[in-house]
């Protein structure tokens, strides 16, 4: 069975910081793959900053077209809005039984945890895959201390979808902080320009 990885966000816009997450992911731990699920609405944010979902997942396609290892994934869109991990990966499971599946987080998400529908459900039968954020260190107890939930050595950034955007609406130049296909992409299209 491949073991898939699974990487939830909006990607709005995939950054260099989530391909750096992913690919230490692949390198370090014992997963075959990893997909990049493109979710239309997080339960538990505003959706009004939300580029269209077909921009968001043409922009993680772009990003990662060079490696095999990584994939763009849309079974969000064709769920239920708010979309909740649980379903996704009951959907998941139905689609795909030749592959065994496991969550990638950041240490913020993992300390938010408690408050995913059926969260008990998803550590009992998922690993997880902990990458730390700033400002959410790994504490001793809790669900740091829970044998499905490894924490991964990834380079510590503090490089958001948010600040990216913010930056855009100032007239800042981001390209760094991008793949080049994928700031070709915002400049072409003028993404994010209106909004400083």
């Amino acid at each position: 069975m491949k073991r898939t990885a699974l990487f939830f966000g909006s990607f709005n816009p995939i950054h260099v910081g989530h391909l750096i997450i992913a690919n230490t992911m692949l390198q370090q731990t014992e997963v075959d793959e990893v997909w990049l699920v493109v979710s239309p609405q997080n339960p538990l944010k505003e959706r009004s900053t939300l580029l269209a979902d077909h921009h968001r997942l043409q922009m993680v396609q772009r990003a990662i077209d060079d490696n095999y290892h990584l994939r763009a994934c849309d079974i969000e869109m064709h769920l239920p809005i708010p979309s909740y991990t649980v379903v996704t990966l009951a959907e998941l499971e139905e689609r795909y039984p030749d592959r065994e599946f496991c969550l990638i987080m950041g240490s913020d998400n993992l300390a938010g945890f408690k408050r995913w529908r059926n969260y008990e459900f998803i550590l009992e039968h998922y690993h997880i895959f902990v990458y730390p954020r700033p400002g959410y260190p790994q504490t001793e107890g809790g669900l740091w201390d829970h044998p499905h939930v490894t924490l991964v050595d990834v380079p510590m950034m503090d490089i958001s979808s948010s600040y990216i955007r913010r930056m855009i609406g100032e007239g800042h130049d981001v390209r760094y902080l991008l793949t080049e296909p994928v700031y070709n992409y915002l400049t072409e299209m003028h993404f994010y320009e209106k909004m400083g």
